[in-house]
């Protein structure tokens, strides 16, 4: 017996304010060339491709086929992100039913909200030797306990080093919060919001997303600029935007009435 046919719904990327229909250059997700185009309720419109009705995986690949798409698209309106892989099962009706005609209010508050911001995105990395040349200096109880380790053999001091281990964990920490906070106070007045987002590394100080007024975007690069130059002898920045703004809006679809 031959295998049924996959049905084929609507990859949807983002929700936009936009009466007519539009096409993009960028093609969809999937590698099958589909064209991104509109969808739309009154002035509200889905951005999709046509799309098997089959779970994307997580691969860089087919996250970077969403995110180009919403970088096409962010160039000329301001976008609500609609969460990776999210397949309508059926098609245009779908989505102008259960999403942009069910959510029209919530929608266009959202994209009121977004209107004229970008997201930029900053992260803070300790150089390693540093950070823990900083911590040993500055705290006596922990450079007493690391000399009064040496030339010890490690399993008659195993529980020392153990303590040593948490004395250091909690001065980094202890630091991080003073650092993050002396980068966040020079940055808060520009912003309209700020997310601080989770440390996936011992070296990192920070990881915060900004929402900006675009008015203010070059304002807000000088600033980091300064920041970069007064404290790039202890920290690596990476400095990114505008980017799609996941951290301030991540529209989730149920398809279930």
């Amino acid at each position: 017996m031959p295998e049924p046919e996959t049905p084929v719904g609507k990859y949807m990327y983002c929700i936009i304010r936009s009466p007519e229909p539009r096409e993009f250059k960028t093609r969809g997700i999937g590698e099958r060339s589909d064209i991104v185009h509109t969808i739309h309720f009154r002035d509200l419109a889905a951005v999709v491709s046509d799309s098997p009705v089959v779970e994307y995986e997580s691969s860089r690949r087919n996250m970077m086929a969403h995110t180009l798409v919403l970088e096409e698209v962010m160039r000329e309106f301001t976008i609500l992100p609609v969460r990776f892989d999210t397949v309508a099962p059926s098609g245009a009706e779908a989505i102008q039913e259960k999403v942009l005609k069910r959510r029209f209010g919530e929608f266009h508050g959202l994209l009121q909200g977004m209107e004229g911001r970008v997201e930029l995105g900053l992260k803070a990395f300790w150089y390693e030797d540093i950070i823990f040349r900083e911590i040993v200096e500055e705290n006596p109880p922990i450079r007493h306990l690391r000399d009064s380790l040496m030339d010890r053999r490690p399993e008659e001091t195993y529980y020392e080093r153990i303590r040593l281990g948490e004395m250091i964990e909690n001065a980094m920490w202890k630091k991080r919060d003073e650092d993050g906070e002396r980068i966040l106070a020079r940055l808060r007045p520009l912003v309209y919001q700020t997310r601080g987002n989770k440390l996936v590394t011992d070296r990192m100080a920070l990881n915060a997303a900004f929402l900006v007024d675009e008015a203010r975007q070059g304002e807000f690069d000088e600033v980091v600029k300064g920041i970069d130059e007064e404290m790039g002898k202890r920290f690596i920045f990476k400095y990114v935007g505008p980017v799609p703004p996941y951290n301030f809006v991540n529209i989730v679809v149920t398809w279930e009435d």
